[in-house]
């Protein structure tokens, strides 16, 4: 199922037309009981509840449904729910790209990564974080269910760029309870990451990508670079980086190797594109580094 018209979602859900056709915003009813359906829509989705029992599917990912938690969806994103309860009152709110044209948030709301997180990584909120949330809603509510004139929209989306800000500072706690929880993120990668090497895997596979560690780890691409920037100050990718120039030097520090060789060793088919890596991480070309070494 696809919905490309906030029209379909209400009359989906026996709800009364929306208000306008770029926008709308509900509660959920906590005695729904959803059997199963499998979406995606042309929408940007914010929400929060508070799930019971059922199973959710994004992706690749089972939802690992708690306490009140709150999900962020890009439009084409699939989501699939099967025989899903609610446990207590939430909201959604459905906005098209188009209600964003000529707002700073239609640029803006690129930045807010946790679009792209995975559902398992939904943002699980306290009940003093929750009411914040709640509060911003009903302001949203008020301006939305009011008769809407030239101030409308730069107030509703005022009040959503703050729940998106909001639950930025509300990953951010996350990031570090995680962190508390299970022991350092950066730990494991460099891990998966010398394992990658020790297993001959540069040479059969290739360079290692982010989205494969995310695989191993458990975690969507862009929340584990979020996780690791939080701990390093540094990208999935930066650490892949380093790694590599660090393993680099190493090879070209023995001598036993060729530039071109080294290289290939560590899963890049352009030497070029190797030397241009390694100069910009260490501040000189490959070459100048072996000759340095010798001299």
């Amino acid at each position: 199922m696809h919905f490309k018209s906030l029209g379909d979602v209400h009359r989906c859900n026996n709800y009364s037309e929306p208000e306008n056709p770029l926008i709308t915003l509900f509660k959920c009813n906590p005695l729904r009981i959803v059997s199963s359906y499998e979406v995606t829509t042309d929408f940007f989705i914010i929400a929060f509840k508070k799930f019971r029992s059922g199973e959710i599917r994004y992706g690749k990912t089972n939802y690992d449904h708690g306490s009140g938690s709150m999900y962020f969806l890009k439009p084409n994103q699939t989501i699939a729910m099967k025989d899903v309860a609610l446990d207590g009152e939430g909201f959604e709110i459905w906005f098209h790209e188009d209600y964003l044209s000529g707002h700073p948030l239609h640029s803006e709301i690129r930045k807010y990564s946790y679009f792209n997180y995975e559902l398992n990584e939904a943002l699980h909120i306290s009940a003093k974080e929750e009411q914040i949330i709640w509060e911003l809603y009903a302001k949203i509510a008020i301006e939305y269910d009011n008769n809407q004139d030239e101030f409308t929209r730069d107030i509703i989306l005022g009040h959503i760029e703050s729940i998106l800000k909001y639950s930025m500072r509300f990953y951010k706690r996350q990031f570090i309870n995680r962190f508390i929880l299970s022991g350092t993120t950066v730990t494991k990668f460099n891990q998966a990451l010398a394992a990658y090497f020790e297993k001959g895997l540069l040479q059969k596979k290739g360079l290692p990508t982010v989205a494969l560690f995310a695989d191993e780890l458990n975690l969507s691409p862009r929340y584990l670079s979020d996780l690791l920037k939080q701990e390093t100050g540094k990208t999935a990718m930066d650490l892949i980086q380093i790694f590599l120039i660090s393993e680099a030097k190493n090879l070209l520090y023995q001598g036993n190797h060729t530039v071109n060789e080294v290289a290939y060793l560590l899963g890049f088919e352009h030497p070029t594109y190797f030397s241009r890596l390694f100069k910009r991480e260490a501040g000189l070309s490959p070459n100048q580094f072996k000759k340095q070494q010798f001299n």
